[in-house]
């Protein structure tokens, strides 16, 4: 009896293991280090160098924000109605004074770093250059594509940041691309209608813009207010908290530089800028509720900016046709403080535009206003 049931448990083991996939070999690459893909390599010497050398040490400060910009940027000027409209090779003809070219989507391609001249003329790509200056050697270096570079850089830059997301990363992409039209990259002076058709016609929906403003939370201002470089745009600039989105709603009564610039609101805090398209989208009926929604959950935050990061990096192309070296990407570190009301304001300063749900409990600290440093 007990042989017949170990031959049972034998054949159903055997039957188990035969429905169950093996795990994955690793690779281990010539630095020690292991991978899904010998193709990702490569990458863990980028890292190293640009840990060392582009963030000073794996540090959350200005090249990381302007880093996490410059996805963005490079990858937002994609438009599926323009090139069905068989726009593009007009607007290349009309507009940089070159022949008509074939159809090409501009996408995440790294066309801001190899047709800069032309990209940077666009309004909404000032402030830039010294990003992309920085960033192109060690891409030449390591002999990958400027596309790649770009999100590769971006997603490390802000996993150094306290609490930061883990961004999935995609290599593949190559370095032929044509310069992106201008007027495909939102600017802070266009109102919630302009900024929602323009990323709906990239594919993103209006929730989705709200994820993508997630990157502000490390961000600050460089050109709206030149005179006021490295101002950020709320009161902890290194961590990856829900911070903005409070300080956001917080009632506007400071000029942080001279006079109100075209894209600037006034701000709630010194030392702290508010883009004007950030106070209008906090408050618009469209989009405050889903604002709202990263104070009360930092969790379903990190989440929602790790998968419309990934979209956003992976716009027009096949992800099959790329290789996932995402476990190359550092875990980033630190804890975050829960949401609050900076010292010397109450809860009497929050203008609170979601009808639907109250606004969240946050504390509120205690002492004097004090000033912001620039990141």
């Amino acid at each position: 009896m007990f042989s017949k049931i170990f031959i049972s448990l034998a054949v159903l083991a055997a039957s188990v293991a035969a429905v169950v996939p093996s795990v994955s070999k690793r690779t281990t690459c010539s630095g020690g280090q292991t991978t899904a893909n010998a193709a990702c390599c490569v990458w863990f010497d980028v890292l190293d160098d640009i840990q060392e050398n582009l963030f000073h040490g794996g540090q959350c400060g200005e090249d990381a924000h302007e880093s996490l910009r410059l996805t963005f940027h490079d990858a937002i000027a994609f438009s599926p109605a323009l090139t069905a409209a068989g726009q593009f090779g007009c607007w290349y003809a009309l507009h940089i004074d070159m022949p008509i070219v074939s159809m090409l989507h501009v996408t995440a391609d790294g066309s801001i770093m190899a047709h800069t001249s032309e990209e940077l003329a666009d309004p909404a790509n000032n402030g830039l250059d010294d990003i992309i200056e920085f960033q192109r050697p060690f891409a030449l270096k390591h002999n990958v594509s400027f596309g790649d570079f770009i999100q590769f850089a971006g997603a490390v830059g802000v996993s150094n940041c306290n609490g930061g997301p883990q961004i999935s990363f995609f290599a593949g992409r190559s370095n032929d691309s044509q310069p992106a039209p201008h007027g495909l990259v939102p600017l802070p002076s266009d109102d919630v209608t302009t900024i929602l058709n323009r990323v709906g016609d990239a594919g993103f929906s209006t929730v989705e813009l709200v994820w993508l403003l997630i990157s502000h939370t490390v961000g600050a201002q460089d050109k709206v207010d030149d005179s006021i470089p490295g101002t950020p745009f709320d009161s902890t600039p290194s961590d990856f908290d829900a911070q903005f989105f409070v300080e956001t709603l917080l009632n506007g009564t400071i000029t942080p530089g001279n006079g109100i610039r075209p894209g600037e609101a006034l701000s709630p805090y010194p030392g702290e800028f508010r883009l004007q398209s950030d106070f209008l989208i906090a408050r618009d009926n469209r989009t405050s509720c889903e604002w709202q929604k990263m104070i009360s959950n930092r969790a379903n935050m990190l989440a929602r900016f790790e998968g419309v990061m990934q979209k956003l990096s992976l716009l027009g192309f096949n992800q099959s046709a790329l290789t996932d070296c995402s476990d190359v990407i550092p875990t980033a570190t630190g804890t975050v403080a829960d949401p609050f009301i900076p010292a010397g304001l109450s809860t009497d300063d929050i203008q609170a535009a979601c009808s639907s749900t109250p606004f969240p409990t946050v504390s509120v600290l205690g002492g004097a206003v004090t000033t912001i440093p620039a990141v």
